[in-house]
């Protein structure tokens, strides 16, 4: 069976073209145009023909902070799928103790048969010693090529120096490392004087995680990173002081790549000084949304290629979760539902607000991710012999965000009320229509695991 989309422009991340897309099973076998051949044709006319988004950063069916994300991977990925995304990568977490292939067996068990949209692993590495270093080459061997540390949460960081010798053994074997940066003992200090005088709301969430000691870290962590010679990732960087210690990196010759997410470009940290409490938690996440000064930057950036993917942290909870924290707000769960909407929101308010050209948004959510997590070019491009893998955007579909109208079971959406330029028409799972006009066709889970090989970005 052949299909072709006709009509559309073909977004690649070096330009639009006027194109035509020949499918045939879940390949791509032609893009060009006056394509023959077809058993059925779909007319796109209009329309903006993406790769399927890939978002590197999810967090389903995580046990945190004494409860469990609100999204599993079933409806997490449903939500996904939804919003143009056809690929995502989760973290597979062992708890401290555990050995890594527990945590990958542990992930395979919540996703496999569950997942309605392609899926792979990063493996968190929150223990280090003999035992662990010796499991990395099988990660590698079952298509895990990506790594992730902290430098805050105990339960999370392994220091400095177990850091260190981590990526050293991660450069040798070829694997690159995303890394949360932020500096954990400055932050226990500014908490444990917030509690004592008695200020517990979901305000002191921001002042007790300044910029400056996100900023901090990430210098930290590039020193390390030169120390083991190894590349690494800097995950939902916020802001512009940490921005240029990764370009003073870069002129010293190190291979530093920068994610950044939708919620640190479109909102800003007034939102925790609501006097409503539940008006205010629900934007609690790690790091905090920022100034609205520095969204500019990232913008910027973006524009420059100074950041190379936007991903979501997608972490959602429920607002009823959210109230863990209604006499502490250390308690509240951190982390915001957005795998839905980002496609939408990058265009909205990056592509037809010409911050970004649609060349910059398909690098930094299809082909730069399918790059540097070693996907491309079964996905990131729409070229013959990748994946069918299809967002097709219609700009005159606009519509406004509602959390009632989202799939994530969070109940509600960081964007309400927030108006779109355009909206997804379609998306094309290997090469089988997925998602119309928002609705989701296929009610049972048809998610492949992707095993990945090392970063070609």
């Amino acid at each position: 069976m052949k299909t072709l989309l006709k009509g559309g422009s073909v977004v690649t991340g070096s330009g639009v073209k006027r194109a035509d897309v020949l499918l045939e099973g879940e390949k791509i076998l032609q893009v060009g145009r006056r394509v023959a051949g077809a058993d059925q044709v779909v007319d796109v006319t209009g329309c903006l023909l993406f790769p399927g988004f890939i978002d590197a950063h999810t967090h389903f069916d995580l046990d945190v902070a004494g409860t469990t994300t609100a999204d599993d991977f079933y409806s997490g990925s449903r939500a996904a799928l939804r919003g143009g995304t056809t690929t995502v990568i989760d973290f597979a977490c062992p708890n401290k103790g555990e050995s890594l292939h527990q945590g990958l067996d542990l992930w395979h068990r919540k996703a496999d048969g569950k997942t309605f949209c392609d899926y792979g692993f990063h493996m968190t590495i929150d223990d280090w010693n003999e035992s662990i270093r010796a499991e990395l080459p099988d990660m590698f061997a079952q298509g895990v090529s990506s790594f992730k540390m902290y430098m805050t949460y105990p339960a999370m960081m392994i220091g400095d120096r177990d850091m260190y010798w981590a990526l050293k053994e991660l450069r040798r074997l070829g694997g690159i490392c995303g890394v949360h940066c932020e500096n954990a003992g400055v932050i226990d200090g500014m908490i444990a004087e917030r509690k004592n005088a008695g200020y517990l709301g979901p305000d002191s969430h921001p002042i007790t995680r300044p910029p400056y000691l996100e900023a901090e870290a990430v210098s930290r962590l590039l020193r390390l990173a030169q120390a083991a010679d190894c590349p690494v990732v800097i995950v939902h960087l916020t802001n512009q002081d940490a921005l240029q210690e990764v370009e003073h990196a870069r002129r010293r010759g190190q291979r530093v790549y920068v994610e950044t997410c939708p919620q640190y470009l479109l909102l800003d940290e007034s939102v925790y000084f609501n006097p409503d409490y539940s008006s205010a938690a629900r934007y609690v996440c790690a790091p905090p949304l920022r100034e609205k000064s520095q969204q500019e930057h990232l913008w910027k950036a973006l524009r420059r290629g100074g950041i190379q993917t936007v991903s979501t942290d997608h972490c959602s909870f429920t607002l009823e979760q959210k109230d863990m924290g209604r006499e502490d707000f250390t308690r509240i769960p951190g982390g915001l539902p957005g795998v839905e909407t980002r496609g939408e929101l990058l265009y909205s308010y990056g592509v037809a607000k010409r911050r970004i050209t649609p060349a910059q948004m398909c690098r930094v959510l299809s082909e730069n991710p399918a790059r540097l997590y070693g996907l491309f070019p079964r996905k990131g491009i729409l070229r013959p012999g990748s994946d069918a893998d299809i967002v097709v955007y219609d700009p005159a579909a606009s519509h406004v965000i509602r959390g009632e109208d989202s799939l994530s079971r969070a109940g509600y959406s960081p964007y309400e009320g927030f108006v779109t330029a355009g909206g997804i028409r379609q998306v094309w799972l290997r090469g089988h229509l997925a998602i119309q006009e928002g609705a989701v066709l296929d009610q049972s889970p048809a998610g492949q695991y992707l095993a990945r090989g090392k970063n070609s970005l």
